[in-house]
Order: structure tokens, then C-alpha cells, then sequence
């Protein structure tokens, strides 16, 4: 039995017992090994991903989940480092319109989309890939996957499931053929650190203690931000003329960065880093080759103080979310890589709440997955993980599209964080643009 997003309808999901599907044929016996990118601990973890679907009239009389798995066992013979995955047939008594009009995260039902099978959630003799399609009253259905994220990242995870689509419509000459070769990320040999990482820098024990914890408190709530065309315009109006032409990620990540910081109460002294998820597949030379499907993103990190967040305008963060991405380099990733070495991928200080995540999903193109009932309503993640927080494509209830970010944190901070937002979103744009002298008007009554 579940419940929507607090709405006192319930529904329920009627499972099949869990499966594992293996490839269609035969396929090579051998070891696999990761990259040094891939290999590091903090991407020892299992990432979830939701899709949505409406019904489609030419695939009456089919489950979804009877055209996924034939398709899933086809196409784990090209991916086959991925075989054994753990799938689960699904009916759920609710319709895809009760789910309302606007799908943006959390999904509080989210256990029952994609059962948490029993010892499953391991990253060692576990399966890789755990799969539950549920197919809806209605006709449509919601596909949702587990997938753990040593094995690749979300382009890569788009390239499997895209292959999965393209076997199910029958169109398996669209497929982009998988290439594994991580050794194409590993350090060199000896491995070098050249670069400073600030997202992997050891924090101090006070603080760290003190602010994990808040992360472990039953008091933790998620809550989903919705950014329309009019909120991205208003916000841009905050910056001076030489950055209003940041890309909407940029934007958003340095005012989510703002809030939070000031949201979550630490000394005004302390350190807040912002952590960036950037592909490096366009931004190394040569190029990874194309159907790389292994971990090939980096993590480089913005760090300031909450004070020069609190005293600075939006566009000082703006500037550092721009220099940091653009500080990204080959050599960044062979950098990590080496650290991941020397550090013996021990586990590092990523998680902890002055630090804030960021991974974009909205370029990715994961809502043109189509197993055959047209491109998904919506795809995204089903909530925050922590401290990361996953920029996706969504619309209101308007039906305007725009950018949903979830966002983890504590009752009272989280309080403080949407009025915070709340706050920038009611002040009036800025009236100088020398940017060294930012003038704010007083916030709208």
C-alpha cells in the first residue's frame, strides 16, 4: 500500500516474485576490471532512477514489463558485464493522472515502484542492476531502475536503457554499440597529483561530526523546487551584465549553493564547498571513445566561506560555480585518478552537509527513452541523496516546463532554506551593474 505525496489516496502494487534475466545468448566468461575513476569509494552506492509513461493505444494487450524483459535479456548479450539483473513484473491498482499534474520528486512511493528485494542493495555479490516495471490502470506504466554506480554513470545508464528501448521497438540497429576499456581513466604509473582537490579534502573533526549528524537525524525531510522561465528570468536580472548569459545550471547551482549555506547555520568563518558533477567525455583530449558507458565525470569543487556567500550578491557564487567548471581538464581527471591511488580509494570526506552536490540530468536526454509507448512523461531521480541533489527536467502545474531540484535537509534548516529562496526570488533586480558594486533594492512588501 502506498500513498501519494501525502494526498490520503493510497494504491497498491501486486509483484511478481523477483527474476534475474540473463542474456539471450551465450556471452564471454571473463574479469572485468574498473577504472581508477570508477573504483573510487564514494561511488560505492546504489543511484535510482524513475521513468514515466502513458498509455499507448497501438500497445493494448501488452506488458510493459513482458516487452522490457525480452528486450533487457537481448541486450545484456552486447552489455554483458551487466548480466544477472534482478527484475521485478508489477501492477499497480492507480492511474498515471492520480499521480497529479505536476511529477517533480520526491516520490514518497517510491518503495513500492521499485521493491528494495532483500539483500540486494550490497555492492559486492549483489546484482548490478535491479528493475521493476509497474504496469498502471490506466495502460501506462512506470519503469524504475537501481543500478549500482560503480559500473557507470548516468550517460552511461542512458545508453543501456536507450539500448533496452531500442530492442523492445523492435530497432536494434539503432544501437550504440558498449565499449568497456576503463583503463582509458586510470592514473598513470607512478600515479601523479598535480591539481588541488578541495571536494576530497580532509575536514576538520569538529566539524565534520557536527554536521554529519545533522544528516543521520530523523528530522531529515526532502523537498522538491520547481524553476520556471519566469523564476530563471527574475534571477537573472540579479546579475551584472557580463554574467546574465550563464547557462540556467550555472544559475541555479549558485543560488541553491547560497541557501543552503546559510540555510544549514554554521559559523559564518567555516568553509562550504559546492561540488559539481561534469561529464568529461566532450572536455578531455582525445575524446573517450564513443559507447563508453564507465564513470567519466569528475567532481571539481567551489570553496568559499558562508560569509562571503551571505555578504556577496548571487553573482559572486555565479562566478565561482563558472570558474570551477571551466577548471576542468584531462588532466583533472588523471589527477583524481591518482589520488583515488595514492589514497588507496579509502573512503574520502565527500558527505557532509557544508557540502552540497549538484548533478545535472536535464541535458542527458533520458525523457526520449521509448520502449514503445511514446517518450516518458517523466524521468529523474526519486529524491535527494544526502547532500547530492539532481537537477532534472520537469513541469508545474501550469504545464510550463522548467527545472525541479530536490533538496535534503533537516526540518528547521530546510525552513530556513525556502525562505532564503524565498527571499531572493521577492528582492528587485539589481539597478548598478559595476561589478564591483552591486546595489540591492529592499525586498517587495
Amino acid at each position: 500500500m502506498a500513498t501519494l505525496f501525502g494526498n490520503p489516496l493510497t494504491f497498491t502494487v501486486r509483484r511478481c516474485n523477483p527474476e534475474f534475466v540473463a542474456p539471450a545468448n551465450p556471452t564471454p566468461r571473463e574479469q572485468k576490471l574498473l577504472s581508477d575513476i570508477d573504483d573510487q569509494a564514494s561511488l560505492r552506492f546504489q543511484i535510482p532512477l524513475i521513468f514515466f509513461y502513458r498509455h499507448q493505444p497501438s500497445m493494448e494487450g501488452k506488458h510493459p514489463a513482458d516487452v522490457i524483459r525480452t528486450a533487457l535479456a537481448e541486450t545484456l548479450v552486447l552489455y554483458y558485464p551487466l548480466a544477472g539483473v534482478l527484475f521485478i513484473k508489477a501492477d499497480a491498482d492507480v492511474t498515471l493522472e492520480q499521480f497529479g499534474d505536476a511529477l517533480q520528486p520526491p516520490f514518497p512511493c517510491f518503495d513500492e515502484l521499485l521493491f528494495d528485494v532483500p539483500g540486494s542493495q550490497g555492492i559486492l555479490n549483489c546484482p548490478l542492476l535491479l528493475i521493476q516495471v509497474t504496469r498502471l490502470k490506466c495502460g501506462g506504466f512506470i519503469f524504475a531502475i537501481r543500478l549500482n554506480h560503480t559500473i557507470c554513470d548516468a550517460p552511461g545508464v542512458k545508453q543501456f536503457v536507450s539500448s533496452v528501448a531500442a530492442m523492445a521497438r523492435g530497432e536494434a540497429t539503432h544501437l550504440i554499440l558498449p565499449v568497456w576499456e576503463r583503463h582509458l581513466l586510470d592514473a598513470g604509473d607512478p600515479p601523479r597529483v598535480t591539481l588541488n582537490h578541495n571536494e576530497y579534502d580532509e575536514v576538520e573533526a569538529g566539524v565534520t561530526t557536527r554536521t554529519t549528524s545533522l544528516l543521520f537525524d530523523d528530522n531529515v525531510v526532502q523537498r522538491s523546487f520547481f524553476f520556471g522561465p519566469t523564476e530563471v528570468s527574475l534571477l537573472r536580472r540579479f546579475l551584472p551584465v557580463h554574467l546574465r548569459h550563464c547557462t540556467k545550471f550555472e544559475l541555479l547551482t549558485a543560488l541553491l549553493w547560497r541557501c543552503r549555506s546559510l540555510a544549514i547555520n554554521l559559523q559564518p568563518h567555516e568553509h562550504v564547498r559546492m561540488i559539481i558533477a561534469v561529464n568529461a567525455r566532450s572536455k578531455i583530449e582525445p575524446p573517450l571513445p564513443h559507447g563508453y558507458y564507465g564513470n567519466a565525470f569528475g567532481l571539481p569543487a567551489a570553496i568559499t566561506t558562508v560569509k562571503n556567500l551571505s555578504d556577496n550578491p548571487l553573482g559572486y557564487a555565479v562566478e565561482l560555480v563558472k570558474q570551477t567548471k571551466a577548471s576542468f581538464s584531462k588532466e583533472y581527471m588523471k589527477s583524481v585518478a591518482a589520488l583515488m591511488v595514492i589514497r588507496g580509494k579509502r573512503p574520502v570526506v565527500l558527505n557532509v552537509i557544508s557540502s552540497f552536490i549538484i548533478s545535472d540530468l536535464t541535458k542527458l536526454g533520458l525523457e526520449d527513452v521509448d520502449f514503445g509507448w511514446g517518450k516518458a512523461v517523466f524521468v529523474g531521480t526519486p529524491n535527494a541523496i544526502g547532500e547530492t541533489s539532481f537537477s532534472v527536467q520537469a513541469k508545474n502545474k501550469k504545464g510550463e516546463v522548467g527545472t525541479s531540484i530536490a533538496i535534503c535537509l533537516p526540518v528547521p534548516a530546510m525552513e530556513r532554506f525556502a525562505q532564503e529562496l524565498d527571499n531572493m526570488l521577492q528582492q528587485q533586480p539589481i539597478i548598478k551593474v559595476n561589478y564591483n558594486e552591486f546595489i540591492l533594492s529592499c525586498k517587495t512588501k
